[in-house]
C-alpha cells in the first residue's frame, strides 16, 4: 500500500488566507439568483465556474473561487471544508488560514471527518495550517 506525500517546507511557499476578509466581503456583495444557487450548492459552482482569467495564479484563482462559494450563512466548519476542498482542485498542498478566533476540538474534527485522510490539519492559536498530499505522487509502503 502506498503513503501520500506531503509538500514539505522546501516545496513551496506557503500562502495564508484570511478568513475573516472574505466572511466580511461576502457581507458586503450583492448576490444574484445563481450566486445565491452556488452558496446554498457550493458543488455546483466548484464544476461549473470557471476563473475568469488564465493569466491568474493558482492562490488568485483560489481566493476568486473562495469568494463565489464561502457563505455567512453556513457554519464555519461549513467554510473551511469548501475551502478546503477547492484548494485540492487547484493543485494546492499547502495554505493557512488564519481566522478571528480558534476552533475548538470538535469543531477540527467535523473537518478532518468531511475532509478525510490523508488532510494534515493544524491548529496554532487562531491560525489553520493546511497540508494536502501531493497529486499524483508516486509513493511507495
Amino acid at each position: 500500500m502506498s503513503k501520500p506525500q506531503f509538500a514539505n517546507a522546501e516545496q513551496g511557499e506557503t500562502f495564508c488566507f484570511d478568513y475573516t476578509d472574505y466572511l466580511s466581503a461576502s457581507c458586503k456583495k450583492r448576490w444574484s439568483f445563481i450566486d445565491a444557487i452556488y452558496g446554498v450548492i457550493p458543488i455546483f459552482g466548484m464544476v461549473t465556474r470557471k476563473a475568469a482569467a488564465s493569466s491568474q495564479t493558482d492562490q488568485e484563482k483560489l481566493k476568486a473561487l473562495a469568494l463565489q462559494v464561502l457563505s455567512t450563512q453556513v457554519n464555519d466548519e461549513t467554510n473551511i471544508i469548501r475551502l478546503i476542498t477547492l484548494a485540492g482542485q487547484q493543485g494546492l498542498t499547502r495554505f493557512d488560514i488564519q481566522l478571528p478566533y480558534a476552533l475548538e476540538g470538535e469543531q477540527l474534527a467535523q473537518i478532518r471527518q468531511e475532509v478525510g485522510p490523508p488532510l494534515q490539519l493544524t491548529q496554532q492559536d487562531e491560525r489553520l495550517l493546511i497540508r494536502l498530499p501531493i497529486p499524483n505522487a508516486a509513493t511507495s509502503a
